[in-house]
């Protein structure tokens, strides 16, 4: 038995969401268009089971929010779970957006650089998939065995690039040195460089791209960073998440399970309600919005457990049986945002897109928990709760199920 834990690390919008979800196959994280969708560490449990002289295994993932220069204490906060997923985990996968630009300085394939400031500097040259517009610079000259292509790039070519053993200018300064990150793809490697298990480079939507764009992707990456597998996959098709999974197990230790085999996730069902709130909030409005609204819920009452035999569908005239109700779950649910434009946005005219954002929401909230359910919102103005640490704190479920346990023992949570 092998298990083990997966940070899954990227900017916003590469994909690690909708990869979760796809390797679990349960809806565990939101997924929209518009990026830092996900705010919070969300772990997806995979079991594995034995074939072909393999052992069965579980990998635990941890998705993680897009990595970005955070602008307010949410972001930051954001950025921390960030820095927990990479504390404890057997092999992290840096997921990258085959169908979008990359941004590295040249000196990027030299430097290794150690501040984690992510302060602007001068942007670097930005050109496609991260190639250099010059010669100048050396490649990463790391004495690591040189990572592993899977998958069917381009028949007949290796991607792989020459590693050159010459030293590389040492005159040469990292952009660190000269007053931090040209880029968050730098920031990116930057975290990258310091770990010390594999790191998988997985590319994703390469159902977007033609496959001769992957090699020069494929090639700036490598010369960066000695990566342990190097995997395009779609994570909307599925493609490649086989491959991908079979590496992942190869590289976890012997080890007894985390999780019950037939648990998916440690988030407890309020957390997902929320979540799934929150994705129709994503969905149905735009500009700040999204970005502004945070959910808590405030009631969750489920239906009381059935006593005695289940009752029998009721025959109907001409044959068949009536479908029996199901249970019904009560929810309420606060909304928060920053200002009274944003509340009455989010409201809408006669309350219609309020009741746009409950319906949509109340039918995935019954997909997730199998009952019918009572769903009830409120919106309330917290003015700048983005920048207020102990609000933010009170978002975190795990925060949120120790109030509660306090609470049923009779304490008092501190403030």
């Amino acid at each position: 038995m092998k298990s083990g834990f997966v940070s899954i690390l990227g900017r916003p919008n590469a994909g690690k969401s909708t990869l979760l979800n796809a390797l679990v196959g349960e809806k565990v994280a939101i997924v929209t268009s518009k990026p830092q969708t996900t705010r919070n560490r969300i772990t997806g449990v995979l079991e594995v089971p034995a074939a072909k002289g393999k052992p069965a295994a579980q990998i635990v993932f941890v998705d993680t929010p897009g990595v970005h220069k955070p602008g307010t204490q949410l972001d930051r906060r954001m950025m921390q779970e960030v820095y927990d997923a990479l504390e404890t985990r057997d092999v992290v996968i840096l997921l990258v957006d085959a169908s979008r630009e990359m941004q590295f300085s040249v000196e990027s394939q030299v430097g290794h650089p150690d501040d984690e400031d992510l302060s602007s500097g001068t942007p670097g040259t930005r050109t496609r998939h991260g190639e250099p517009a010059s010669e100048t610079g050396g490649e990463h000259t790391s004495g690591a065995k040189a990572p592993s292509v899977v998958g069917d790039v381009m028949p007949g070519i290796n991607p792989r690039p020459t590693l050159n053993a010459e030293p590389s200018n040492s005159s040469a300064k990292p952009s660190s040195a000269r007053g931090g990150w040209r880029s968050e793809d730098e920031f990116v490697l930057g975290l990258v460089r310091k770990l010390d298990c594999p790191v998988f480079l997985v590319i994703n939507k390469i159902d977007l791209v033609r496959r001769a764009e992957l090699l020069p992707l494929i090639d700036s990456m490598m010369k960066r960073f000695p990566f342990a597998e190097v995997i395009p996959v779609s994570a909307r098709k599925r493609d490649g998440l086989e491959t991908l999974i079979e590496k992942l197990v190869d590289r976890l230790p012997q080890g007894e399970r985390y999780f019950p085999p037939e648990q998916f996730t440690d988030q407890p069902e309020r957390f997902l309600v929320a979540e799934l709130i929150r994705e129709r909030i994503l969905m149905e409005t735009g500009e700040e919005v999204p970005y502004a609204a945070a959910v808590v819920i405030e009631k969750f009452e489920e239906p009381a457990p059935v006593v005695g035999k289940a009752k029998k569908p009721r025959p109907l005239k001409g044959g068949g049986f009536a479908e029996l109700k199901l249970p019904v779950t009560s929810i309420s649910a606060v909304i928060y945002c920053e200002r009274e434009g944003q509340k009455a946005i989010l409201i809408g005219k006669q309350g219609v897109k309020l009741k746009a954002i409950g319906t949509g929401a109340r039918k995935e909230i019954e997909s997730l928990l199998g009952t019918r359910v009572y769903l009830e919102l409120h919106v309330i103005v917290e003015p700048g709760w983005r920048e207020s640490r102990g609000f933010i704190d009170t978002l975190d479920w795990r925060k949120q199920l120790e109030d509660m346990a306090a609470r049923q023992a009779g304490e008092v949570p501190e403030e």
